[in-house]
């Protein structure tokens, strides 16, 4: 193949429909219109620490391959978290930003990354993505390249080209496999949890219950604008009590209800008609996706309510087979979700360094095989085989 490499300073500079068709599922985050919607809606900005920098690959004109690439000047809203690295390589005396980022912003999500155009050089194609950030790492004398969250089956071309690997857990549902085809309802699924946690989960819906609060589903087609201003409002309630910052803007809540009415997935929790708390999540045909939370009042039992419970009813409904409400967060063992194997890949620049990362490396990943060991003791299932890692 005779390939020719670009980078992109915006997403927009690359055809939409040509993007899209590089995707090889529904998954919402690898879409154009999401990842677009971030830089057009003023979500994603050089002063946040982000900087696009998209690599597309094309033949004879054609894009064929392609890659969502940021420069980071931080490592905030990634979820893999290398501020240790970052202190060591500045301690030394070398600059460790900008590094170079292949990842959703803001999304610990597990997808595709090096997305190529179906058919048998795939691999071929895969290699020439990696060789090409490799490239830019060395042209542009960066510390660093990663790609977080990435799909295992894309995983060993990174493997092959001598990127380093890191993983680490997340909790997840599954609608694990029967001889009945899984389960079909909350309660089919409440079967399947030892007594204890099983008595839990009903007592905390039936607080919420109790509270007056009535929780409402709906898909962002649905959504008014007097709806989607009070979503967000609640969406930066919650960054400014923990101290963060509320980086997604109104107009990108609104993008998507626009662009993806059908894969936006909101949890309006009223009472006496009134909006007072809500989750908003993203869907594939496979998958729920748990993003943001928030609420006005203490009410006990309401974000578990409205963020798992509601979630996993709706995946039940729809068929979905997994649901991801996002990072961290052992409490979520105890409401069905159990820890899933997530992967990122490095590529260190600096020979010395990448030793020493690797080393580190060696030490975590048998660190966090105990953590799971233990984390398994506590299952919510009475009888369940442990999901594959």
């Amino acid at each position: 193949m005779s390939l020719q490499a670009r980078f992109h300073s915006r997403l927009s500079d690359i055809d939409a429909a040509s993007w899209d068709r590089l995707r090889r599922d529904d998954n919402p985050f690898l879409a154009h219109a999401f990842l677009s919607g971030l830089e057009t809606s003023g979500s994603l900005l050089a002063d946040y620490g982000w900087r696009a920098h998209h690599l597309g690959l094309y033949e004879n004109g054609e894009l064929v391959a392609a890659a969502p690439l940021y420069l980071k000047g931080n490592s905030h809203g990634e979820f893999v978290f290398d501020w240790g690295w970052a202190d060591a390589y500045e301690r030394a005396g070398l600059r460790y930003y900008p590094k170079l980022l292949g990842a959703i912003p803001y999304s610990p999500v597990t997808g595709a990354r090096l997305l190529t155009k179906f058919g048998v050089d795939a691999a071929a194609l895969r290699a020439s993505l990696i060789d090409a950030i490799a490239g830019e790492v060395n042209r542009y004398g960066l510390s660093s390249a990663h790609i977080n969250f990435i799909a295992e089956d894309e995983a060993e071309a990174l493997r092959e080209a001598g990127w380093l690997a890191r993983f680490d857990w997340q909790f997840h549902w599954k609608n694990h496999a029967t001889d009945a085809g899984g389960w079909k309802t909350f309660d089919d699924f409440l079967a399947a949890l030892n007594h204890k946690k099983r008595k839990n989960i009903r007592a905390e819906r039936a607080q919420v219950a109790r509270a007056g609060i009535v929780c409402q589903l709906r898909h962002g087609g649905e959504l008014d604008a007097g709806e989607w201003h009070a979503i967000h409002q609640l969406y930066l309630r919650t960054f400014e009590e923990r101290g963060n910052h509320p980086a997604l803007t109104e107009e990108f809540f609104c993008h998507l209800g626009a662009e993806m009415p059908e894969q936006i997935v909101a949890v309006l929790c009223r009472l006496d008609g009134r909006i007072v708390a809500m989750a908003l999540m993203l869907r594939s045909s496979t998958t729920l996706y748990g993003r943001y939370w928030g609420s006005e009042i203490e009410a006990p039992g309401l974000h578990f309510e409205a963020c798992y419970y509601q979630g996993i009813e709706y995946c039940l409904r729809e068929g979905l087979t997994t649901f991801e409400p996002g990072a961290q967060g052992e409490h979520k063992i105890a409401r069905g979700f159990l820890p899933t194997r997530t992967s990122s890949y490095h590529y260190i620049a600096e020979p010395r360094f990448r030793a020493a990362v690797r080393d580190a490396l060696a030490r975590e990943t048998a660190a966090l095989d105990d953590y799971r060991a233990e984390l398994m003791t506590h299952s919510p299932y009475a009888q369940l085989p442990a999901p594959p890692v």
